[in-house]
């Protein structure tokens, strides 16, 4: 069955996460992907390995279904192959710091006047202006797009999500934008540039924390449980922030993940309350309105939690599901990985693997009818050399060898 990017070359130069992060997704689309190294290769090949002389989990995991050549773009050769390449190619990432292409003799002009019909896109730490040059992380573009400042306890420090919003959160914003360009050549017979930058995407998801820093010229918030305000937002810990309240409420046996997260909805007070064993609540006039409840959101949880510490989570969310009760369980990296339905939904995955065997991926999420998703493995350092350098490119095998020996590749 034909792939929706079937047909679609990209020019893969980006390392670490934020940029593979987007490419893969593309791959998984169904294009070819060609991920172009320093003859080093990516520096997350060695970080954080598991087994020694194998490539990580971290790489695996986020270059799979692409094709791998190296290239050194700082000599002659590597530069007059890379101009080629991008020649040949419909789309080119990078995620190098500012202007390390544009360095190589690669600007936009260039890279236009080498290919009118190139979609070129830049991942960043920042836009223009006076953060263009920081250092990115993923950390840091959670610091300085909302996501800290709102994450963690109304007295505890500023936390950052576990959920990688400043790399893998920008490298959808990526695919978005190269998407979107992509169509427009179709009516134009143009590429165009693309620029994404963390901070910016961060900001993006963090939408919802702006919109309360205006309603706070109004007075407090009162779907949170915060009983401060001053002029920003607070953290206001497990808060649902939205127009139902919801809270994290401890289940048995009581380890770090035996929770449940409850949002109560107005519908769902009355069977609520049955099941805590507070009918009496449900038509209490100090418990039985939402705004009524508001004010002591934190006695309201504290109820609810006195009921669910008795019970493990699982328990729980049956019982409350019984009842259309807005409900999941906090799960664990274990569950997850164990978990049959995310197997079965083909979300996590188990991949072969050359050197390690196999290892196991978090599938795609992006499930198209007619465009299946099958995962093959990330590919080993310079496998496809000869296959592109050679086969597409037309090189003799004997100049290959010499690029070889002079370090081109």
């Amino acid at each position: 069955m034909a792939k929706a990017l079937e047909g679609i070359r990209v020019l893969d130069m980006t390392h670490v996460q934020s940029g593979p992060s987007a490419t893969q997704l593309l791959a998984w689309l169904g294009a070819d992907v060609i991920k172009v190294e320093a003859p080093t290769g990516d520096i997350t090949r060695k970080q954080l390995r598991d087994l020694p002389d194998v490539d990580s989990l971290y790489f695996t995991m986020l270059n799979c279904n692409k094709r791998s050549i190296t290239l050194n773009t700082k000599s002659e050769r590597g530069k007059e192959l890379l101009t080629e390449l991008i020649r040949r190619s419909d789309v080119m990432v990078e995620n190098f710091g500012p202007g390390a292409v544009d360095r190589m003799g690669f600007t936009w002009e260039r890279i236009r006047e080498i290919n009118p019909k190139i979609v070129y896109a830049s991942i960043k730490g920042f836009g223009e202006g006076p953060y263009t040059n920081f250092k990115a992380y993923e950390v840091v573009a959670q610091a300085m797009g909302g996501s800290m400042a709102t994450t963690g306890f109304e007295d505890g420090p500023p936390l950052a999500t576990g959920a990688q919003i400043g790399d893998s959160g920008t490298g959808i914003h990526a695919v978005a934008g190269i998407l979107a360009a992509l169509f427009q050549r179709e009516n134009t017979g143009q590429g165009q540039r693309v620029n994404v930058a963390m901070q910016h995407a961060v900001l993006n998801l963090c939408r919802v924390k702006l919109r309360d820093q205006q309603r706070l010229a109004h007075g407090p918030l009162a779907e949170y449980p915060n009983e401060d305000f001053g002029n920003e937002v607070p953290r206001s810990g497990n808060a649902s922030g939205g127009g139902q309240p919801g809270w994290a409420v401890r289940c048995a046996p009581g380890g770090p993940n035996d929770y449940v997260y409850v949002i109560v909805q107005p519908v769902g007070w009355q069977p609520l309350s049955e099941l805590i064993g507070r009918p009496e609540l449900a038509d209490d006039p100090e418990w039985a309105s939402p705004a009524a409840r508001l004010p002591k959101l934190g006695k309201m949880f504290q109820l609810i939690e006195e009921w669910t510490s008795t019970l493990p989570k699982w328990n729980v969310l049956e019982k409350l599901n019984a009842h259309n009760i807005p409900c999941g369980p906090i799960l664990s990296t274990k569950e997850i990985i164990e978990d049959a339905s995310l197997v079965a939904n083909d979300m996590v995955v188990e991949v072969p693997h050359p050197q390690r065997g196999s290892f196991t991926t978090v599938g795609s999420p992006l499930k198209l009818s007619d465009s299946p998703v099958h995962i093959t493995s990330s590919p080993l350092l310079g496998e496809h050399n000869e296959e592109v350098f050679v086969g597409e490119l037309g090189l003799e095998s004997e100049e290959l060898a010499v690029l070889r020996t002079g370090g081109v590749i």
